[in-house]
């Protein structure tokens, strides 16, 4: 059988471009002793893997010219020397941009649970939003909540949650269309688009008392306007800055910046892996949240290996809505 898989063949400066991976056929590989032959079913695209693409520092070693393209992945067990998996397990790990792959190991998925749901509302980006918020923003009642990118994978989930809080959710987003549906599905109390307002003003708009919590996932103008309207002792959850992932020269840093030290705000910057040990605490409470309908989520679903460069593209041209997930095969 034949197996295909995206190599990583140079690194991107700027926008990835036709050349900087590709595509490649190869023998679906044989197990060893205890390893598993997994066949994935769905591809997690994320931000992070224009990063993990570059040789920039960060917080797990570059893809290598020449390997295969990392990425998160559920996949379905179809032969086993490993005794702790069998034929037909569903496994999350992260067996990169290919069709099969041979493991050693995996977070086994419990029965019943909806693929899409376990790489997205319970899956890492519901985690990001869970301890970002939580455990970095610490809401309280009566604050105010921005969140930018908040049609997208982690800030859709993350207004809900300040909404569960009791807080005030403002989202930005790039569209009217995006914005309807942050307000009108997802709860949030207001949303702003960014393409077509000045980001500043109507924040001051819509966070009349200012803002005391922003949960960034863009940097850019979108966090210097942020700045501008930040309260005394904000909090700023420093969850990405795609804006800047594809600038080929290092960004500047930020306007307004000196409202950081003249409202004593506190910015810091996450990654999901650091709260590994605690998912147990994660998966009972948004778990039960989603059973109750009171977290909706959505999932943007392309298919095809061969699609998953343009599909990964969506991500900076805000062509998506929710987690953007590839499917590679059909589910079980």
């Amino acid at each position: 059988m034949i197996n295909r898989q995206w190599i990583l063949k140079r690194r991107p400066v700027g926008e990835i471009r036709p050349g900087d991976l590709a595509l490649v056929e190869t023998q679906v590989p044989e197990p060893g002793a205890g390893q598993f032959l997994a066949r994935t079913v769905y591809l997690s695209l994320d931000p992070t893997n224009r990063i993990w693409m570059s040789d920039m520092e960060q917080y797990m070693p570059p893809v290598q010219l020449g390997e295969v393209m990392r990425g998160g992945t559920l996949s379905v067990v179809e032969e086993s020397r490993n005794p702790a998996f069998q034929k037909g397990d569903i496994i999350s790990g992260i067996a990169g941009w290919q069709e099969y792959a041979v493991l050693d190991g995996g977070q086994k998925l419990p029965p019943g649970v909806p693929l899409t749901a376990s790489m997205s509302v319970l899956g890492m980006t519901g985690a990001t939003a869970y301890f970002g918020l939580l455990d970095i923003g610490q809401p309280k009642p009566g604050e105010t909540v921005v969140v930018s990118a908040a049609a997208g994978a982690v800030g859709s989930i993350a207004g809900q949650i300040a909404k569960l809080k009791g807080c005030r959710a403002v989202g930005i987003a790039g569209s009217d269309e995006k914005c309807r549906h942050v307000v009108e599905r997802l709860g949030f109390d207001a949303c702003i688009n960014y393409r077509r307002e000045d980001v500043a003003a109507a924040l001051k708009r819509e966070c009349p008392n200012g803002i005391d919590i922003d949960f960034e996932n863009v940097g850019g103008e979108i966090f210097e306007a942020v700045l501008a309207n930040i309260n005394l002792k904000a909090r700023i959850v420093l969850c990405g800055l795609i804006s800047g992932y594809n600038d080929a020269e290092a960004p500047r840093g930020p306007a307004n910046f000196a409202n950081v030290l003249m409202k004593r705000a506190r910015i810091e910057g996450f990654i999901i892996l650091d709260y590994f040990p605690r998912l147990a605490e994660f998966y009972g409470a948004m778990g039960q949240w989603v059973a109750e309908g009171r977290i909706k989520y959505d999932v943007h679903v392309a298919k095809g290996i061969e699609n998953a460069l343009s599909a990964l593209n969506l991500l900076f041209t805000g062509g998506n809505t929710g987690k953007l997930l590839l499917q590679v095969s059909e589910e079980p």
